[in-house]
């Protein structure tokens, strides 16, 4: 993030463009680092673009499994260095169960 509504996003062609947040997103979509965005490119400058679109986890790992996405980009590497499914052993729990005697103490 550099400020004022402007990141600096790497691009699947291997070009890194500085990228300004829409309007209708700042301030209501919060993105991170390593978050896949959707950017469109603009026709007077190849160098940058506008975030149209942040794809949520479970959308990005929909997009790479359909073949979307390439082989070298890593899904969920933020800031604090998250990790694959296939790092894992392809084991994901996004969910917590609660017994009957839990939410009744809640």
């Amino acid at each position: 993030m550099l400020g004022n509504g402007r990141w600096d996003a790497m691009c699947i062609d291997g070009i890194k463009r500085l990228c300004h947040i829409r309007g209708k997103m700042h301030k209501k979509v919060w993105i991170s680092a390593g978050d896949i965005v959707l950017v469109g490119l603009r026709d007077f400058q190849d160098d940058k673009a506008d975030i149209i679109l942040k794809f949520m986890p479970d959308e990005a790992r929909l997009l790479k499994a359909y073949g979307e996405l390439p082989d070298n980009v890593r899904l969920n590497e933020g800031i604090a260095g998250g990790v694959d499914e296939e790092d894992e052993g392809g084991v994901v729990d996004d969910y917590l169960e609660f017994g009957d005697d839990e939410i009744n103490r809640l």
